[in-house]
């Protein structure tokens, strides 16, 4: 059992240190997602740099040693990275790109109590039948080994450490280092089909292909987005089977009424918060004046009932598969919402206030299985829901970050055109709600992106990642990421590596890229008020 009092996130270091490295991680989220349209995987990242600051050689930092801080820390870093990217610069890219940059500020609030309200949900539902504790949840599982490893030694503190200096080193050189890190630790396969679409993306406008092929604008003809739609189809469609087959598989034990009762009790609370937030997105956003009295009601459930179903579906595919295909389910209310007849000012927030439910619920899961294995497996249980709710408040802080972060930030990636690829899979499609002819070329292009997701299954995600691919224009990432995949090929054949033995290394490529990346961004700005300070 325990032997040290179980911590408390109010502890002024530990509460210093999760604003701080929760800072740090908003700003590697809202670069990844701008750059590369994906996350890596938040959870070990923040779990080898609360295993860093465990290292530093002073007596204020000893308390650190102890892997439930480093938990702690590590769940204030994974909800900041998360929430800055996955759920409010999704969200708020989307009236960005439809030339309503008035209702970002009103998307950011409404995106942001949804994701509030997400992982609160999550929190409640966790341990239960449906999301219990001993439930996958594989980056979970992921994250507590790394923290094991780090608690007996400091190796993964150390490659951590180099990979830091090689991506802030091949940064500075304009290589894109984060597309190397995640292709160290992600699906091969996945992230194979992730690195052509950036070529094809790349090369497609300036380049015929092998002389027989001419060049060909990919943007222009909604290939990008027709594939993002299909591929998106078709991966709810392989979660909700998923879902179907697990509920069969699991369905043979009674749960207990109380528990139930418990389970049942959060599902209403979270309609009747997530109607609230929906009414206030429609009352800042002035929806209350495109649509008529009954309209305006059926959004107002449309929206709470969608956020349901897309934490669910998210947070049960995240759970079983490690994946969660938030973009597929939000597309999903997206199309239906469009079918509807919502007005396109209503579309944009329904589709931004979806998209922000779900990513949180997922990371949480994963945040929260890493705890409940280091605490024991709930043998003690007590210092199980201890540890779980201080898990679960400095979440909320990590998120108030996020928050923060994405609010001072924003306008400065928005105004270069980084935009989460997203977004502008979103905005373009509703967009072409009132043009026929750009509906037929996202429905002609959704076909061939609807057989590659189908072909490659739900546990690789191959139509998705290569419709990412497709949506940025970034060809040296496509060469950096393929480049990394022969790396890691050659390691794992020849030399018997695993990617637990490289997780450290590529988390630390991710995030010196990432900070290199801000430095760059940052550092003039500062210059510019610091001069124009002095110069009074």
């Amino acid at each position: 059992m325990q032997q040290t009092p179980p911590p408390k996130m109010t502890e002024p270091l530990l509460l210093l240190a999760a604003i701080i490295l929760a800072a740090l991680g908003a700003i590697i989220g809202i670069q990844l997602i701008t750059t590369l349209g994906i996350s890596a995987n938040t959870s070990i990242l923040g779990a080898l740099i609360a295993i860093c600051v465990s290292r530093i050689p002073l007596a204020a930092l000893a308390g650190f040693r102890d892997i439930r801080r480093q938990n702690l820390v590590q769940t204030a870093v994974s909800a900041a990275t998360f929430g800055a990217a996955n759920c409010l610069m999704t969200a708020i890219g989307i009236p960005w790109l439809m030339g309503m940059p008035e209702l970002v500020w009103p998307m950011l609030l409404g995106a942001a109590m949804a994701m509030l309200v997400d992982a609160t949900m999550l929190y409640r539902m966790f341990d239960s039948k449906v999301f219990p504790a001993t439930g996958v949840w594989p980056a979970g599982v992921a994250t507590a080994e790394a923290l094991w490893a780090g608690d007996r030694g400091g190796k993964k503190a150390l490659f951590l450490g180099i990979g830091i200096a090689a991506g802030v080193g091949g940064a500075a050189l304009g290589v894109p280092m984060s597309a190397a890190g995640v292709a160290l630790i992600g699906n091969q396969v996945a992230l194979m089909m992730f690195g052509i679409g950036l070529l094809v993306r790349g090369y497609a406008n300036n380049h015929p292909f092998i002389d027989v092929i001419p060049p060909f604008d990919v943007n222009a003809l909604f290939i990008p987005h027709g594939f993002m739609i299909g591929a998106g189809l078709v991966a709810l469609i392989q979660v909700i089977c998923q879902i179907v087959a697990a509920r069969k598989a699991t369905n043979q034990v009674g749960e207990d009424k109380q528990a139930a009762k418990k389970f049942m009790l959060t599902l209403r609370s979270g309609f009747v918060a997530y109607l609230l937030v929906a009414l206030l997105i429609a009352v800042m956003a002035g929806l209350y004046a495109e649509m008529s009295l009954p309209m305006l009601v059926g959004f107002l459930l449309f929206a709470a009932v969608a956020a349901l179903i897309q934490e669910t579906i998210v947070g049960i595919a995240a759970m079983y598969s490690g994946w969660f295909p938030a973009f597929a389910a939000a597309l999903i209310s997206l199309i239906i919402g469009m079918l509807v007849g919502f007005p396109p000012q209503a579309l944009a927030m329904l589709v931004g206030f979806c998209a922000a439910t779900g990513p949180a619920f997922a990371d949480k899961g994963f945040d929260l299985k890493t705890g409940f294995l280091i605490r024991g497996e709930g043998q003690d249980k007590l210092a199980e829901l201890h540890g779980r709710r201080q898990q679960y408040l400095i979440a909320m802080l990590g998120f108030a970050v996020a928050i923060l972060m994405v609010a001072l930030m924003y306008q400065t990636y928005f105004n270069q055109d980084l935009v989460a690829p997203a977004s502008r899979a979103y905005a373009s499609t509703i967009k072409a709600g009132t043009s026929p002819e750009v509906a037929m070329q996202l429905l002609i292009w959704a076909v061939p992106g609807a057989l590659l997701q189908w072909w490659g299954g739900a546990s690789r995600q191959l139509g998705v990642l290569f419709a990412t691919g497709l949506l940025i224009n970034y060809p040296i990432a496509g060469w950096t990421v393929l480049a990394a995949l022969a790396v890691r090929l050659v390691l794992e054949k020849g030399f018997k590596r695993t990617v637990a033995d490289t997780s450290s290394f590529a988390g630390g490529l991710i995030a010196g890229d990432a900070l290199f990346a801000a430095a760059k961004m940052f550092i003039p700005l500062l210059k510019a008020k610091f001069v124009a300070l002095f110069a009074r």
